[in-house]
């Protein structure tokens, strides 16, 4: 009985410390940072844009200056004064996804992106970095922030988006929020969005982790109107007027479906609690993407939506990587002789970490050449899996073992 006693009391210290981490330094608020990345490949620019305070902060409260994916880039927040990092997170951009196309050999582009963080109580030092596909750092920027610099919009406290609750986390302290954003469906089809979102909530949750892990997520249904109804398709001379102003034919690729306007997502989800973005398009033509940290969109009225809406989830929310490969010449996203921060791909160039821990332990687990878009020296875990085709029904135990420990990294 003493024992038991102790232990609850180290645990009830270690969630009052962690607190006390988080009250030090940052108020109940979200400041959101706008950039421009930009460049080719030769150089990338970083440049700060605008900030703006919110209501309330949904991210995480614990582990402040732990990551649990490394991802392609990093934003870290020292306190000014002593140095310590006081929070960091990781992500992923399409800017950097567009330097390993050939068009970034001779054009140089911007790309908008925004990260949300606590808000700080005092001045603030923040670094954000971008890496490229060999884990180095290629451009890095550091700005001060000051909390009460007039200049800071506050906006989210009047005309907020109208949107609804779907799921009700168990312990709204420690749990992952999760909004479903409308994208192409006009003021009339909202009856439509609000039972797709919950179609794609469902299907997410009819997938392991997720289906026993369900309680830690809370999930909203954000009703951004569109003038248009669907998405452009600039292939076919197609563009609409929508919310985000999403279309296919990102890098040319006929089924990449993507919004470069991330100022307005995150303008539409001021005053909502959300961390994690699924943007939901209404057009029947199969398409998808998903960005680390950042947000994933899928189609809705296809008949692959289900498998689509959780494969690009597996990207935005987990950083798992692609496990199939082209036929044709691969895309050269992985060097064969530096190791993927993705979990479930590797190199075999430091495997360390990954999922040595299931081999032996679950039937048919070990190494499965073909996978990060090349047929040779990237292998995957399995034979199978949601990340590689939409037939297979589950993700296979190397990714559900990574889905895994983000969830208790966030909620436990």
């Amino acid at each position: 009985m003493m024992k038991r006693f102790l232990l609850f009391v180290v645990f009830i210290t270690s969630l009052s410390l962690h607190a006390q981490d988080f009250n030090s330094f940052f108020l109940n608020k979200t400041l959101r940072i706008d950039y421009i990345f930009s460049g080719n490949v030769n150089e990338q620019h970083i440049a700060l844009d605008k900030l703006y305070q919110q209501p309330n902060w949904y991210g995480k409260r614990t582990r402040l200056a732990q990551i649990p994916i490394e991802g392609n880039g990093q934003i870290t927040v020292r306190d000014h004064h002593s140095g310590q990092i006081i929070y960091r997170n990781s992500f992923s951009t399409l800017f950097q996804e567009w330097l390993s196309y050939d068009e970034a050999k001779t054009q140089t582009r911007s790309f908008e992106n925004v990260f949300l963080i606590p808000m700080p109580k005092d001045t603030v030092d923040v670094t954000i970095d971008l890496r490229n596909n060999r884990r180095q750092i290629t451009a890095s920027l550091t700005h001060q922030i000051v909390p009460n610099d007039i200049l800071i919009r506050h906006i989210g406290e009047q005309h907020i988006t109208p949107y609804s609750v779907l799921q009700q986390a168990e312990d709204t302290s420690r749990c992952i929020r999760v909004a479903y954003v409308a994208e192409g469906y006009t003021p009339q089809e909202m009856d439509i969005f609000r039972e797709d979102a919950r179609k794609a909530m469902n299907y997410l949750f009819s997938y392991e982790p997720f289906k026993s892990m369900r309680n830690r997520f809370q999930i909203v249904a954000v009703e951004s109107p569109s003038q248009d109804s669907g998405t452009s398709e600039p292939s076919k001379g197609i563009w609409k007027n929508t919310a985000l102003h999403s279309h296919f034919d990102t890098f040319y690729s006929d089924r990449y479906l993507t919004t470069l306007n991330l100022k307005d997502l995150h303008n539409w989800l001021a005053g909502i609690p959300y961390e994690h973005i699924i943007v939901l398009v209404n057009t029947e033509k199969y398409g998808g993407g998903g960005i680390l940290n950042s947000y994933n969109l899928s189609m809705t009225h296809h008949s692959a939506f289900r498998p689509v809406v959780v494969h690009e989830f597996g990207h935005s929310f987990a950083g798992l990587a692609d496990e199939y490969a082209y036929d044709n010449e691969p895309i050269p996203m992985y060097p064969y002789d530096i190791e993927p921060w993705e979990k479930n791909i590797t190199t075999k160039a430091d495997f360390k970490g990954k999922w040595e821990n299931l081999i032996g332990k679950y039937p048919k687990v070990g190494f499965y050449e073909g996978a990060g878009y090349s047929l040779k020296h990237v292998y995957r875990a399995f034979p199978d899996c949601r990340m590689r085709t939409n037939d297979y029904p589950t993700f296979c135990p190397a990714c559900q073992q990574a889905i895994q420990q983000v969830i208790d990294f966030y909620t436990r």
